[in-house]
């Protein structure tokens, strides 16, 4: 090789599958990074109004509190998927948008009081333990990856101006 030669490495195109695999692999991480803080809001939310103090004000209504906390968590995963995981794609701020990504919610939101009901009233099983496994790890894994593609395909579609 003369020294002339250039020993760059130059990254993949984004339209190569290595590209787009690094690119799914970037998505993703950022997506796992903000719904660890969702993660976060969510269990804590659901805990204080269900457990707080042995059994706390919704310790009988376990499933309003799910919703309670899916909906605080929701709000802000949103500012993260949209400011960072998805910055790269169009996110509109209309009706529309808005409307949309609630719909999506509602389902995942489903998903989520799914696996929490099933524990509670079908499996007969209400300590914190159980309500953390299966509302919180079990039912926000399974609404996550349906978040994950929903997003994606129906909020934050086609790159942004800038990005093109």
């Amino acid at each position: 090789m003369s020294t002339s030669e250039s020993t760059a490495v130059t990254e993949p195109s984004p339209d190569s599958l290595t590209g787009k695999a690094l690119g799914l692999l970037r998505k993703g991480g950022a997506f796992l990074a903000v719904g660890a803080i969702g993660f976060l809001v969510d269990a804590g939310t659901y805990n204080l109004l269900v457990f707080w103090g042995g059994e706390g004000p919704m310790f009988h209504a376990p499933l309003v509190a799910k919703i309670i906390a899916i909906s605080v968590a929701t709000v802000v995963t949103y500012f993260g998927n949209k400011w960072w995981t998805y910055s790269d794609h169009e996110g509109g701020a209309g009706a529309r948008h808005i409307l949309i990504y609630a719909l999506l919610n509602v389902v995942a939101i489903g998903l989520q009081l799914g696996c929490l009901g099933f524990s509670r009233y079908v499996l007969g099983l209400d300590s914190p333990l159980a309500d953390n496994i299966s509302g919180t790890l079990i039912g926000q894994a399974v609404a996550m990856g349906f978040r994950f593609w929903a997003y994606g395909k129906f909020v934050f579609t086609g790159p942004r101006d800038d990005a093109r």
